[in-house]
């Protein structure tokens, strides 16, 4: 069987227990199909040129519209992909694929009548009409309830929420500030971080009991290393300081460590009240007198 090379002179040492850059990668959910919709409105643009007053103000009026559709349609892909990454999230506050749907419609419905006589609406409608339908069959709907919200106290979901959308951002701002420091190898170690902390991140989440002892490495932590990565990424990308570089990775190093380290005490504490829970539940019922036999009897 062929065996990936790798070793202690190996610039790149595979170690397959240590997770790489490529574990939790996310994929753009903006594709090709949803970019091209940038196209007609374009085209109608150039055909309005050349007609009448009319038709050219209900040409640029269409394309406006179909562009605000396919704004609203990236918007609303990207929402459905981070609600459906995560396993406790709220629905999207704004159904922003149906409104791009309908925005579609109406578009299309202007782009007809700008071409033909004003008279005649019944065809813009049907035209309109059958390009929402068929958007609406191309991206679907948009995610119209929360889920894993059951017995979560909403007040204190949102404060998670906050603290969450503040580590992301400064994770997506070291990645950023990396990209100056114009070195692959400290991009791919970096990546590897952002994939433990995002694990920190998921884990307050799932739980939101958690936050108190997660708050400090999200916010404090997350902050500095941000603000670190950005100083490594001004001094690495004008010297090549190999000592910068050496003492950034090692606070990498660190960091990960300590995040890993965190997250599995949250899930240790976590597994504790949950036995906690499942001895008081049993003590319960055995005092109504139910006996529910051990584990170890029925074994």
């Amino acid at each position: 069987m062929a065996k990936r090379f790798g070793g202690k002179h190996s610039p790149q040492p595979h170690d397959s227990a240590e997770p790489t850059q490529f574990d939790r990668a996310r994929v753009s959910p903006v594709g090709a199909r949803a970019n091209l919709l940038f196209i007609p409105p374009v085209v109608l643009l150039f055909m309005s040129l050349g007609q009448g007053a009319l038709s050219l103000v209900l040409g640029l009026a269409g394309s406006g519209v179909l562009v605000l559709a396919a704004w609203l349609l990236r918007g609303g892909l990207e929402a459905e992909a981070a609600y459906n990454e995560r396993k406790v999230a709220r629905r999207p506050a704004l159904p922003r694929k149906m409104l791009a749907s309908a925005l579609t419609g109406i578009g299309v419905g202007l782009a007809v009548i700008s071409h033909l006589n004003i008279a005649d609406v019944i065809s813009p409608i049907l035209f309109g009409i059958c390009a929402a339908a068929l958007h609406l069959a191309s991206f679907g709907i948009d995610p119209l309830k929360s889920k894993g919200m059951e017995g979560i106290d909403t007040f204190q979901q949102d404060r998670v929420a906050r603290v969450v959308d503040d580590a992301e951002a400064y994770l997506d701002e070291m990645s950023d500030a990396m990209r100056r420091a114009g070195d692959r190898q400290m991009e791919s170690r970096l990546e590897r971080f952002k994939t433990t902390a995002r694990d920190l991140i998921r884990t307050v989440e799932e739980d939101p009991r958690d936050l108190t002892a997660a708050r400090k490495y999200l916010g404090v932590y997350l902050m500095g290393a941000r603000d670190a990565t950005a100083k490594f990424a001004d001094v690495y990308s004008r010297t090549r300081d190999a000592k910068a570089r050496e003492d950034y990775a090692s606070l990498l190093d660190d960091l990960d460590q300590n995040f890993a380290a965190r997250t599995q005490k949250l899930l240790v504490a976590d597994r504790s009240d949950l036995a906690i829970e499942i001895d008081v539940l049993r003590d319960r019922l055995q005092r109504e007198g139910v006996r529910i036999p051990n584990p170890e009897e029925t074994s």
